[in-house]
């Protein structure tokens, strides 16, 4: 149990008020810095954004499913025929939402 506020909050009821958020906030922010469960936010302002940024949701595709396309396995970057991608591959998107779920 987590104590915060002087009252603590179970894990099964924590985790079940973020399960309605995105689930690429489980892992830190490479653009913005955010921590993981934590809001995107844009670096020059703090403003807080409502969807994660799209270098979080590669990281967590990255670290959370295997690329169909690549055949690669979590943790380890998409490449095309040897050449490290910016990005994860589309199928790597579907992947690691099919796994969420």
């Amino acid at each position: 149990m987590t104590a915060r506020y002087g009252a603590p909050m179970p894990e099964s009821i924590r985790h079940a008020l973020r399960a309605k958020a995105d689930p690429a906030r489980g892992v830190p922010c490479p653009h913005c810095g955010a921590a993981a469960h934590r809001p995107c936010r844009l670096r020059s302002t703090g403003l807080l954004l409502a969807k994660p940024h799209p270098q979080r949701r590669s990281a967590w595709a990255q670290l959370s499913a295997c690329c169909p396309e690549c055949q690669v396995e979590p943790t380890v970057p998409c490449h095309d025929e040897g050449r490290a991608r910016g990005t994860v591959h589309a199928r790597r998107y579907q992947e690691a939402e099919e796994t969420a779920a």
